[in-house]
């Protein structure tokens, strides 16, 4: 055996001539070794060829003869791979061959003999098959993964598209899945997304195709399928996966499907549309009470909807970059000394063109969408702080976004910044909205925590218009609850709002709870929430929210109880003491521009006193028949610090509700501006 023999043995590769004219093949000393069968067996094309698998693309024969090529003297290079059976086209054994060589022209220009090299790449074959599988397949289904899809999407929509034919791409997602992971486990929800995938796979039209999307989603390629086809097939996809149970490891799983699905190319021309509004049309299917599929069509509102996010979410980052976030201030006043307790702050932006200050409420729902909410909330948190440190008298109330109140990371940012000033902390109070505290009850006890023993209180906003149960209330250490506004209006004329607002009322004294009624917006709903006992009254009859309010008439409220949970205490009987009605009447100038003082609007009711085991000392005080009433006028000019009543037409038992009655006075600030009663739903909720 010669060196050159020797290198091919070396190197696994058997060398040959192949006369093309003869048709012989004259081959190295080792193709037995190589080929794994006698070289008699391969002695001729012919022969060669007939030891070929049927499947093979190419063969040695056609990429010679067939070729286009012409000999420019040096001969024409050639590398094939084909699969070769040794032991003959009945044996289901093959080999995969390397072929590389030259052929070589006569005189015609025809291939005259072939000059080459033949070895075994079924190891590389493998790997390659292996590399181009996991490059285009999902492992676990060995469906075409989300790659592939893509471009086969963009294959059929290119067909569809020249051929002036329709096709359609279809998003099904397991709408149980995670019913099943939470179940079962991650194992068992494989199984059902494999067994998913098969039967969609059974009743799918030959042609269509289908892919392991992402996760419990299958993405399905249907091909020259019009619209009313479409219906057809999503109806038999539900029906496939909904009339049959899935036998796992652990027992029969039902399993539901949620399907979107498009037009193409009617309306969408890339893959990447495509996938979009499908997904969009899935959204939509998965909002339905029970399985089944929504098919994509263009909407003006939906439109019109994004359009809107998108110059709100570029006018909120705006508004934050020049700073021209503003903060109103809305009175909130006591009803026991008739005088500003608190300030609610409320947002509002500069107009860039005009310069006017107008609501941001409507910026607040985009940035909860969009996710930028918390920067939102930040610029507020930072003007309150400032509001704050500038007014000594200032005590303020500030509304965060429920995102805002389940995210850790903002705690830190205000317990920076109580830290900095701790007394300011005693100065703030942050609603939080009912619907917010019962969606992530966990979340939301922290965040209270969290603020309770920075000092601040917190209050839940729109309370009533959830269903907070009594645990619930009890978990969270809030100080205040601020009733939803529809229920404090119209209260003599509605009695279910009048039984609404007293329950919740009593509900807050049981609870030791501040109640403020909001939205309060007549005379008469005020002297009814007065005479229940509510703590605190906001809105337009008490005064409209300014950006310059009068903090030296705030009286700060009496200092927060320290953060204690403490268990309840039982409530021993009542002992009823009745008082005889007052009544007040007043006038409001409608050129006054200063805070003035109000006195008693309404008449006082009987007052229940709860009798508790503490050492309470009581004074029993005689029913009196009612007394003629009293009207007293407020003065329409300046204010007064303290308006005198005179009470020496009563009897001399009512002396000792002197200090009852006294200072029953209501604040009432001149309108800065007309507003109506949905800006100030809005203003509840701007911050």
């Amino acid at each position: 055996m010669g060196d050159l023999d020797l290198a091919l043995k070396a190197a696994g590769e058997a060398a040959y001539r192949w006369i093309v004219e003869t048709d012989e093949i004259i081959w190295s000393p080792n193709v037995a070794e190589v080929l794994g069968c006698p070289s008699s067996f391969v002695s001729t094309g012919k022969r060669f060829a007939s030891l070929l698998d049927v499947e093979n693309v190419t063969t040695r024969y056609e990429t010679v003869m067939n070729s286009k090529a012409r000999d420019d003297g040096r001969g024409v290079p050639f590398q094939i791979e084909y699969m070769f059976k040794s032991q003959g086209r009945n044996n289901p054994v093959s080999v995969w061959i390397e072929d590389a060589g030259r052929w070589q022209a006569g005189l015609d220009g025809n291939p005259k003999v072939v000059f080459g090299t033949v070895r075994r790449v079924d190891e590389r074959h493998r790997r390659e098959q292996h590399l181009n599988f996991m490059g285009n397949c999902d492992p676990q289904t060995g469906m075409m993964n989300r790659g592939r899809m893509t471009e086969a999407l963009g294959e059929a929509i290119a067909v569809a598209t020249k051929a002036s034919t329709q096709c359609a791409f279809a998003i099904a997602a397991i709408s149980n899945l995670a019913l099943v992971n939470e179940a079962y486990g991650f194992e068992i929800a494989d199984e059902v997304i494999v067994a998913v995938g098969r039967k969609l796979r059974q009743v799918m039209r030959g042609g269509d195709g289908i892919a392991r999307y992402s996760g419990g989603k299958f993405g399905i390629i249907l091909n020259d399928c019009k619209e009313e086809e479409l219906e057809i097939a999503l109806s038999r996809y539900l029906e496939a996966i909904r009339d049959s149970v899935i036998e796992t490891g652990r027992g029969p799983v039902w399993a539901t499907l949620s399907i979107g699905a498009v037009t193409l190319p009617k309306y969408a021309a890339t893959a990447s549309s495509a996938t979009s509004f499908a997904e969009e049309a899935l959204s939509e299917a998965q909002k339905l009470p029970a399985d089944g599929y929504i098919i994509f069509r263009p909407s003006e509102r939906r439109n019109a909807e994004r359009e809107i996010n998108s110059r709100c979410a570029t006018e909120i980052v705006t508004c934050l970059k020049e700073e021209r976030f503003k903060l109103a201030f809305q009175p909130i006043v006591d009803t026991k000394t008739g005088k500003t307790a608190y300030h609610e702050a409320l947002l509002r932006m500069r107009d860039q063109e005009t310069g006017e200050l107008i609501t941001a409420s409507h910026l607040i729902p985009v940035a909860e969408r969009l996710g930028i909410v918390r920067l939102v909330d930040r610029a507020v948190l930072q003007l309150i702080m400032q509001t704050l440190q500038q007014q000594p008298d200032a005590m303020l109330t500030m509304n965060i976004s429920g995102t805002t109140a389940t995210d850790p990371h903002w705690y830190d940012q205000i317990l920076d910044a109580m830290r900095a000033e701790p007394k300011m902390a005693e100065r703030l109070t942050v609603e939080i909205t009912e619907t917010v505290a019962l969606s992530h009850l966990a979340s939301t006890r922290r965040f209270v925590e969290t603020l309770r023993e920075a000092g601040c209180g917190v209050a839940i906003d729109d309370f009533g218009s959830g269903y907070t149960s009594f645990r619930s209330l009890r978990e969270l250490p809030v100080t205040m609850l601020k009733f939803d506004g529809s229920f404090c209006t119209n209260l003599r004329e509605n009695p279910d709002n009048e039984y609404m607002v007293r329950s919740l009322i009593d509900l807050s004294h049981r609870f030791n709870l501040k109640s403020v009624a909001e939205w309060v917006d007549r005379k008469d709903d005020v002297e009814a929430l007065t005479e229940w006992g509510v703590d605190y009254l906001q809105g337009h009859f008490v005064s409209e929210a300014t950006l310059t309010p009068s903090w030296a008439s705030a009286v700060r409220p009496a200092a927060q109880e320290p953060f204690i949970i403490r268990p309840a205490r039982a409530v021993g009987p009542e002992i009823v003491v009745a008082a005889p009605p007052v009544t007040t009447a007043f006038d409001f100038s409608e050129t006054a521009e200063e805070e003035i003082e109000i006195a008693p609007l309404l008449d006082v009711a009987p007052t229940a006193f709860a009798a508790t085991p503490e050492p309470t000392p009581m004074v029993a005080l005689p029913v009196l028949a009612p007394e003629p009433e009293i009207t007293l006028e407020a003065p329409a000019a300046p204010a007064l610090d303290e308006t005198m009543l005179d009470f020496s037409a009563l009897d001399d038992s009512i002396e000792k509700l002197r200090d009852a009655l006294r200072g029953l006075e209501f604040s009432a600030a001149a309108p800065v501006a007309d507003a109506s009663r949905d800006e100030e739903d809005s203003d509840q909720h701007a911050a």
